[in-house]
């Protein structure tokens, strides 16, 4: 296993970074942990990992903390993670997914570069190349929307930025969801969360969606963070500059994932087409799927967790906090 002592994590009180967090923890255990928090985050955040406040947009602040703690491994999961709101959102999607990642490269070259940076993009890079089949990490960049655009600069920056000796991990994720992600923009936690709100009487039998008909490469978060720390376990193992999909390869009709939660039901519900969930067709590919062999090759990962496990987590999820409620 590779060997890290002054570790910083971006991102470390969203969705994704509460299930990371405790893997590094456990990991490296002797290490000085440090996380990048807003304000209000701290409360969030791992109790392993030590919150240093600053805002990843604040360029000279995060200079400042780069200098200061001059860390040998970055985990950089901060960004606007939601597609869906990117459509609505371009300016923030961009001032956080690029400007974040620009803000962060330029601090490390200064003063940590030979740092290892674990970026967390994403499978929209590829965009209108996922059209012709199922995606490998040398398949054309070619995004269709600003979700997708900014990841893919950032990638860009990153690689421009860092310097020579500093080593470059790329994650390019497929949709992945579990406990804890936000209901209001992401599509499996939005119906599990809704139907616990039904069976609890504390909404009407109906569950708004959008367009049902789309198949999708979906992994339970536990897949992916558990990629995430395999490759930074073998990180000097790796190419200097590496790009990795992380993905199961079988994509699932979004309507199928739906069945599978109605069956789970313990009430009865119609199914309403919300207009306003609905993407326009120009920015919406009908199947994404993704090629992960090369991750599985670096690092013997494998999914492990089944669609009907990430199901049955959401569901239970959203049931307890609604008998919490």
């Amino acid at each position: 296993m590779a060997s890290f002592q002054r570790i910083l994590l971006t991102g470390g009180a969203g969705f994704v970074g509460s299930y990371l967090a405790p893997l590094i923890v456990a990991d490296y255990p002797s290490a000085s942990r440090r996380a990048l928090t807003l304000g209000g985050e701290a409360q969030a955040l791992d109790k392993g990992f030590e919150p240093v406040c600053g805002d990843i947009l604040d360029a000279s602040r995060v200079d400042a903390i780069i200098k200061e703690l001059r860390p040998d491994l970055v985990l950089h999961l901060a960004g606007q993670a939601s597609i869906g709101k990117a459509l609505g959102a371009a300016e923030t999607t961009w001032r956080v997914n690029f400007h974040g990642s620009f803000n962060l490269a330029c601090a490390l070259a200064r003063h940590a570069p030979e740092a290892t940076l674990l970026f967390a993009s994403s499978v929209s890079v590829y965009g209108a190349s996922l059209l012709d089949g199922p995606a490998t990490e040398t398949t054309p960049l070619r995004p269709l929307d600003a979700y997708g655009r900014s990841k893919a600069a950032a990638e860009a920056a990153l690689f421009d930025l860092l310097p020579a000796q500093a080593r470059l991990i790329v994650a390019r994720p497929v949709n992945h969801s579990g406990p804890r992600q936000n209901e209001k923009s992401f599509v499996l936690a939005s119906f599990a969360a809704q139907i616990a709100a039904i069976e609890a009487d504390r909404a009407e039998p109906r569950l708004r969606v959008g367009d049902l008909s789309k198949a999708r490469d979906f992994l339970d978060v536990r897949d992916v963070v558990e990629a995430y720390r395999l490759l930074v376990a073998k990180a000097d193992q790796l190419e200097a500059r590496g790009v990795f999909n992380i993905a199961c390869g079988e994509p699932r009709i979004v309507g199928d994932l739906l069945e599978g939660l109605r069956r789970r039901a313990k009430r009865r519900f119609v199914i309403e087409t919300d207009a306003s969930l609905l993407r326009p067709a120009a920015v919406d590919i009908p199947t994404v799927a993704c090629d992960a062999s090369k991750l599985a090759a670096a690092t013997g990962w494998r999914p492990r967790h089944s669609m009907d496990d990430l199901l049955q987590s959401l569901l239970d999820h959203w049931r307890e906090k609604e008998a919490c409620a």
